[in-house]
């Protein structure tokens, strides 16, 4: 069953007529099938979805990252990579289920996995604490960037979290550490790093693992400090002001794009969350190929202690850019590889 935004309503009743049309079985029995409305109704639906997410808010955007039918890490790691091989624990505590660790392939090279995965249903949620992490959780991701930049390892990370724990026990245990450590981690890595923010980015429990190299992010993602609701509440003593804070934050992909935060987007080539995101995973598997160059582990990159880091924390090297920007052209070969379009970082078209 397909769940549905609160301005979506008139995609839905276009979807709910086609899907009637498209059956011959209705409810006055076989009839035959209206081809012509059909393609009438399909192109309405298709003009709604573009005048609709083209015309979106902050907070009808925030809405749309939290989606519970957005895809999450797995999906991607499902779809991207090939072998890839889950490890757990971080040696000091347990298991952390709310992210997903692990070495794979993407396109034949080796690469460590790190995805923040919320879950799928009501209890893949509970199990996964809605993709919060906890200390052992943010202590294993420091093991294994640790291990793989011991053996000259990229490392990609999908980031989608609300933020980290803020239980007691997470507390206890030392979350604020827990926290600053894989930040730390991330900037004496030498070797290249591709956060991707998929959904929702938030403080400082998406910073920990987005402090990388280029940071990539979907066109309807979020990626804030603090939630609009907290800001609203915090600013104003109201957390129904979230519109206010939505557009006071900038947290959408075209402003954090504009103010260099990000390096690219990925556009979200269906844009009804509803509807099938094999295209969005062509979409980011086609900006991740255009950075296997910057991923190849011939070379090792400068420590980011030193340099900086991209866009993402403004360069303290300027140097540093040509190592991480890629050069937008018409085509590119890659390792004598059949040259492919390069899309758009802001438009919806190839160049």
């Amino acid at each position: 069953m397909k769940n549905y935004l609160n301005f979506e309503s008139d995609i839905k009743n276009l979807e709910d007529e086609l899907d009637k049309l498209k059956d011959p079985y209705n409810q006055s029995g076989l009839s035959e099938v209206d081809t012509q409305k059909i393609s009438q109704i399909q192109n309405e639906l298709d003009e709604k979805l573009k005048m609709v997410y083209a015309n979106l808010d902050p907070w009808q955007t925030t809405m749309v990252a939290r989606h519970e039918d957005r895809p999450k890490s797995k999906f991607f790691i499902d779809n991207l990579f090939e072998d890839f091989i889950p490890l757990s624990g971080d040696r000091f505590y347990g298991e952390d289920l709310s992210v997903l660790c692990g070495f794979a392939k993407f396109n034949g090279l080796s690469v460590l996995v790190i995805g923040q995965e919320k879950g799928e249903d009501l209890d893949s949620r509970i199990k996964r604490n809605f993709g919060m992490m906890r200390p052992e959780g943010y202590r294993k991701t420091i093991r294994l960037m640790q291990l793989a930049d011991k053996f000259n390892i990229p490392i990609i990370s999908f980031i989608d979290t609300p933020g980290a724990y803020p239980g007691v026990g997470a507390e206890e245990r030392g979350q604020a550490e827990a926290i600053a450590k894989p930040i730390e981690c991330c900037m004496k890595l030498k070797v290249p790093t591709i956060a991707i923010v998929i959904g929702e980015g938030g403080s400082g429990g998406a910073i920990a693992l987005a402090s990388s190299n280029k940071v990539l992010m979907l066109e309807n993602a979020i990626y804030s400090v603090i939630s609009p609701e907290g800001c609203a509440t915090i600013l104003w003593r109201d957390p129904k002001k979230m519109l206010d804070a939505a557009k006071a934050m900038k947290l959408s992909s075209r402003d954090l794009l504009e103010m260099e935060i990000i390096d690219e987007i990925i556009l979200d080539l269906f844009k009804n969350v509803s509807l099938t995101w094999l295209l969005t995973i062509r979409s980011t598997y086609r900006c991740l190929y255009l950075s296997s160059g910057e991923l190849n582990s011939s070379y090792v990159l400068p420590s980011l202690s030193v340099f900086g880091s991209g866009r993402g924390f403004k360069d303290l090297d300027n140097n540093l850019k040509s190592l991480t920007k890629i050069v937008i052209s018409p085509t590119l070969v890659l390792n004598n590889s059949p040259s492919i379009p390069i899309m758009s970082p802001i438009s919806n078209s190839f160049l």
